[in-house]
C-alpha cells in the first residue's frame, strides 16, 4: 500500500495544525493516501483534552517571557513540550485501513518508536497505564492523538538531541515521578532528528505495511 511522506521542516504549531486538518480532509475524501508528516516546532507547550491546570508550573506570562507559546489543542493527553531538535511525527492515516480500533492504533504508534529505538541499540517499551515509549521508566516519546471520522490527527514527539530542560517547567503528560529522556541521553552520543527520520519512516513502513513516497 502506498503512503506519502512530507517533511515540513520548521513550522509554528498552529500553522502545522492547519496543515494536518487540510491533509486529513484529503485523506478522508480519498484524494491523498495515508500521509506521514515530519516537523520541528519552535518552543511551545500544547495542552491536550485531559489537561490539568496544576501541571503548568509557571504563569502564562512567565512562559511567554521565556519564549514558549502555550496552545490548547484537541488531541488526547495532558501538557507536553515541543521545541527545536525534537522530531514531531504526525501520521494522518485512514484507520479504516489499519484495524479501525483506537487502542490498536495507540499500541501500533508505540511500536513504531520501540522499533526506532531498537535501530539505535536501545531497548524501549511500554509503561502501562501510561501511553508513550519508555526506556527504564524514562519517557523518550510522548503520544497524543485525535481521531475524526476514523482519520487520525496529531501524533508523536520523539526526543532526539533537544534540550530537555523545558520539561522541568511543567509536569510532562501529568506524570510526576518519571523523568523525560532522549535518544541522545540514552545512547550517550548525539542522535539528531535527521538521524532518526529514516529509522522512523522504516518503522512506520514495517508496522503499517506502507511504502512511502516523498512529496512536497
Amino acid at each position: 500500500m502506498k503512503g506519502q511522506l512530507i517533511d515540513l521542516g520548521r513550522k509554528g504549531y498552529l500553522e502545522a495544525w492547519e496543515y494536518q486538518k487540510q491533509t486529513a480532509e484529503e485523506v478522508l475524501a480519498g484524494d491523498r493516501p495515508d500521509t506521514l508528516i515530519f516537523v520541528e516546532h519552535p518552543p511551545v507547550l500544547t495542552l491536550g483534552a485531559s489537561f490539568h491546570e496544576e501541571n503548568l508550573l509557571l504563569s502564562l506570562e512567565e512562559y511567554e517571557k521565556r519564549g514558549i507559546e502555550v496552545i490548547r489543542t484537541d488531541r488526547g493527553g495532558d501538557v507536553t513540550f515541543h521545541g527545536p531538535k525534537q522530531l514531531v511525527i504526525y501520521p494522518i492515516f485512514n484507520l479504516n485501513n489499519h484495524g479501525r480500533d483506537l487502542h490498536r492504533w495507540m499500541r501500533d504508534l508505540e511500536e513504531t518508536i520501540i522499533r526506532t529505538c531498537a535501530a539505535f541499540g536501545l531497548e524501549a517499551g511500554r509503561f502501562p497505564p501510561n501511553t508513550g515509549v519508555w526506556i527504564d521508566h524514562r519517557k523518550t516519546a510522548a503520544i497524543g492523538v485525535k481521531v475524526r471520522k476514523w482519520v487520525s490527527l496529531h501524533g508523536i514527539a520523539l526526543n532526539c538531541d533537544n534540550d530537555l530542560s523545558p520539561f522541568s517547567l511543567i509536569v510532562p503528560c501529568g506524570i510526576k515521578d518519571h523523568p523525560v529522556t532522549s535518544l541522545s541521553e540514552e545512547t550517550g552520543r548525539q542522535v539528531t532528528k535527521e538521524d532518526a527520520r529514516p529509522k522512523v519512516e522504516q518503522a512506520f513502513s514495517d508496522v503499517f505495511g506502507l511504502e512511502f513516497e516523498s512529496a512536497s
